[in-house]
């Protein structure tokens, strides 16, 4: 039987989604008082709650309508209202006009990715392996990649990155990238092999010890490998939608499928054909000529292949 739990603990996930709702607004008032590393580390705060709050409310069994449209909200708050916010007010001196327009659009476009996405959760997938994928980039990696000219400039100061037109149009592109059917890769379907285990973990470590060093760096690095990832996703879904074969087929074994399609490729594999194995079909053709040309009526063609049951070829 599974499991129950209090209706205290139940209400644990819609208290992490409160939290990193609180944690997005939060940003924004870091912003107004110009500490801009707390408004950096409030919105990782924010999308380390959006991330757990899913999986507790899965793991309690406390999964319900009202806790998907607070965490939409939230996400709308914390990944789309505040990041363009705090753009915004980074940039108020140069940006102007132009720049208030730029946060109107980002939070528009965030607002529309999440509609689509919780109309999407109703309809069929098209695809069985659609559930590895986000359609367009989701609103945590957005906010994520939209920051990244603030990140250089705490990192390396004033720079061409920290003009305000490249800042503008950087959260215009992410912006079209939110509201794109771009198919983007989801890390909940990830599946690390035992063999790669130890690697991963050492890999953790470094990446570990580049944010306790160079914070603002490392999430630079981070934003720009996503973005560049990107074409490798697009690339994977449709080898996917052009394979059916590797669809029922575990993540871990679909690269000895795509090494077995191109290896049939390459040789040009086929099934042999009758008429060229061991010289048959010559053979019996001459044997009903002469058995035709004995009796002194010759068969025609046709007739023929159809008596001794030889393909006609085409």
């Amino acid at each position: 039987m599974p499991a129950t739990y209090p209706s205290q603990v139940r209400l644990l996930p819609n208290a992490v989604t409160v939290l990193a709702l609180c944690a997005g607004l939060s940003a924004v008032q870091f912003a107004l008082a110009g500490n801009y590393p707390l408004c950096v580390a409030s919105v990782g705060v924010a999308a380390l709650c959006d991330a757990l709050d899913g999986r507790l409310a899965r793991l309690l069994d406390a999964t319900s309508r009202i806790g998907a449209e607070l965490d939409s909200l939230a996400d709308l708050v914390s990944f789309g209202v505040s990041p363009a916010l705090i753009l915004y007010i980074w940039q108020r001196d140069d940006a102007g006009r132009f720049g208030w327009m730029v946060a109107l659009v980002f939070a528009v476009c965030m607002a529309l990715r999440l509609a689509r996405f919780n109309t999407l959760m109703d309809e069929p997938d098209p695809y069985p392996f659609s559930k590895e994928f986000f359609v367009g980039v989701p609103a945590p990696a957005a906010a994520l990649v939209a920051g990244t000219p603030l990140y250089l400039y705490l990192h390396f100061g004033e720079g061409w990155w920290s003009a305000a037109p490249l800042v503008g149009a950087w959260a215009l592109v992410v912006a079209v990238l939110m509201v794109s059917r771009l198919p983007t890769l989801s890390l909940k379907s990830l599946r690390v092999p035992p063999r790669l285990i130890a690697p991963l973990l050492g890999l953790v470590a470094v990446a570990a010890a580049v944010l306790f060093t160079a914070p603002f760096l490392g999430l630079a690095t981070v934003s720009v490998a996503y973005v560049l990832f990107l074409p490798y996703t697009l690339y994977r879904y449709r080898w996917l939608a052009r394979h059916p074969e590797a669809w029922d087929v575990p993540i871990r074994e679909r690269r000895a499928v795509a090494r077995a399609a191109r290896s049939a490729r390459r040789l040009g594999l086929r099934p042999p054909l009758r008429r060229r194995v061991a010289g048959r079909a010559s053979a019996m053709a001459r044997a009903v000529r002469r058995r035709g040309e004995t009796n002194g009526t010759p068969l025609a063609g046709d007739e023929a292949r159809r008596r001794t049951r030889l393909r006609r070829r085409r």
